[in-house]
């Protein structure tokens, strides 16, 4: 993106904008080069993300044609601060036909470039400037359901656009990076429900279809954005301090999944008393009859496989531990959000901490047990996907290969060690600051240490840095007899079947 300098001179601007001016009406196409996707330089993930704005709100209009094999209508309309001189605006987005592009209500001209949408404005944006853009566009819910996005449903749609698949279903800033506020409104045959993520912000009817709309009240990272389209029932019931929660299901399976639904109030209650107050407006699951081989904590209304609890061959303690591994990616990964993919050991290592932690009080599953089997497999697991927080790049053409063994149990074993080296009370006190402190934003693994450091009272950098970047695991604090088995790297470690989100 050809970035301008901070300060020109009033002539400079006028000139700058009259040549945009006169770019977008065809007459000086060759006055800016050709348009590339960028990035923010996320090292997994090169191209996702775009610099130069921070965008504050996104406004989603869907329309369902009442067929999950065909694309939605939609609009996305997007509003954002200019943080540097812009000639370009880059938004990711692919898998969908873009019709008409608009910037401040002006049209602008636009072409695809990789997986991004390059907006030329009819005047250039300088650092400072609120920013209006809106994207008239398709969504298409077809195709391969490896990459994510749009996930098709027995009855409708659903979403997992984790990690970097948010972009495809709406044009965005797909990174974690860049949280906002959402409002969906989703309009589709009247017979069908819709739910979203947040809040019900209004309901209407206009001959056979219903336009339902939904709005949260804290900032959301793309990659956690959830629009459910079928025929559902929204079950709702309280949680602690009046909690609003609701599942949603599809309608014949309302009684036969009650038994897991009504256990939620318990989870929350739980999970608050480790970390402190529930994050978000509301809470619940989305029971999806889908296959997509994991879970998902989509911002408060978690997108789990319908099998893994009508399946029998799951155990109850398993599937209640699954249940918690969701819900406290709330606290770690949703309301506190890794500032680079890199930083996803402390989503999946603190919901695997949980979820094992829960298993052990509820259900007699012994923690130690655990991390010992983590620990005897650390060294392979680094071997074949990097130590915890310098993960390898995803599989080529396998975008869900970087959720790997190794930022699951691996990176709760990381937890594990520094609940042995600094005690347990200070552990806990570590981790209620974090979710505290970080609240509503995004943190590093930078942050993380420094916070560990100060409650223990010392710098905890050499700990960290063999536990979450040295090739071979360290030593376990208070279990010197543990041995990690060596083994040849392989390639590979896609999530598998039921495997936690």
């Amino acid at each position: 993106m050809p970035l301008t300098p901070r300060n020109p001179s009033p002539r400079a601007r006028w000139l700058r904008s009259a040549v945009l001016v006169a770019a977008s009406a065809g007459l000086v196409a060759a006055a800016l080069p050709a348009p590339t996707p960028l990035g923010i330089g996320d090292p997994l993930f090169p191209h996702l993300g775009n610099p130069g704005y921070d965008v504050l709100t996104y406004d989603i209009d869907l329309t369902y044609p009442g067929k999950n094999t065909e694309p939605l209508a939609a609009v996305t309309r997007i509003e954002a601060l200019a943080t540097d001189d812009l000639e370009r605006i880059n938004l990711d987005f692919t898998h969908g036909t873009v019709a008409s592009v608009t910037v401040d209500g002006a049209p602008a001209s636009f072409q695809s470039s990789g997986e991004d949408l390059v907006i030329t404005p009819a005047q250039a944006v300088e650092s400072g400037d609120a920013l209006a853009i809106a994207v008239t566009h398709t969504s298409d819910p077809t195709g391969s359901a490896d990459v994510g996005g749009w996930v098709r449903t027995g009855d409708g749609l659903a979403m997992a656009n984790q990690a970097d698949a948010a972009h495809r279903v709406f044009p965005s800033n797909d990174h974690p990076a860049d949280k906002a506020y959402f409002t969906f409104r989703i309009t589709t045959p009247s017979s069908l429900t819709a739910v979203a993520n947040g809040l019900p912000a209004g309901r209407t009817t206009d001959g056979t279809t219903t336009t339902w709309t939904y709005r949260t009240t804290h900032p959301m990272a793309t990659e956690l954005a959830q629009v459910s389209i079928g025929r559902t029932t929204v079950v709702h019931r309280t949680g602690p301090h009046d909690l609003p929660l609701r599942d949603v299901v599809r309608t014949a399976d309302r009684d036969l999944l009650e038994p897991w639904l009504k256990r939620t109030p318990g989870h929350v209650e739980w999970m608050e008393r480790q970390v402190g107050p529930y994050p978000f407006e509301t809470y619940g699951l989305l029971i999806a009859d889908a296959t997509t081989g994991f879970e998902l904590e989509t911002q408060t209304l978690s997108l789990f496989e319908r099998r893994l609890f009508t399946e029998p061959g799951f155990p109850e303690w398993y599937v209640d531990s699954i249940m918690v591994h969701e819900l406290a990616h709330h606290w770690f990964g949703n309301s506190v959000s890794p500032r680079t993919w890199s930083d996803l050991w402390l989503n999946e290592g603190h919901a695997s901490w949980y979820e094992a932690l829960y298993a052990e009080e509820t259900a007699g599953q012994s923690l130690e047990r655990r991390m010992k089997a983590a620990y005897a497999s650390s060294d392979a697991w680094r071997a074949d996907g990097g130590p915890p927080a310098a993960p390898e790049p995803p599989t080529p053409g396998q975008k869900i290969s970087l959720f790997r063994p190794v930022v699951y149990d691996g990176s709760a074993l990381v937890l594990y060690a520094l609940r042995q080296e600094i005690g347990a009370e200070a552990f806990q006190a570590v981790e209620r600051r974090w979710v505290t402190e970080h609240r509503d934003a995004t943190a590093t693994t930078a942050d993380f240490t420094a916070l560990a450091s100060e409650i223990a009272g010392r710098d905890l950098t050499s700990f960290f840095d063999g536990w979450l970047y040295a090739e071979k695991t360290p030593p376990m604090p208070g279990h010197a007899d543990w041995r990690s088995r060596p083994a040849e790297k392989t390639r590979g470690g896609v999530r598998t079947a039921v495997k936690p989100g």
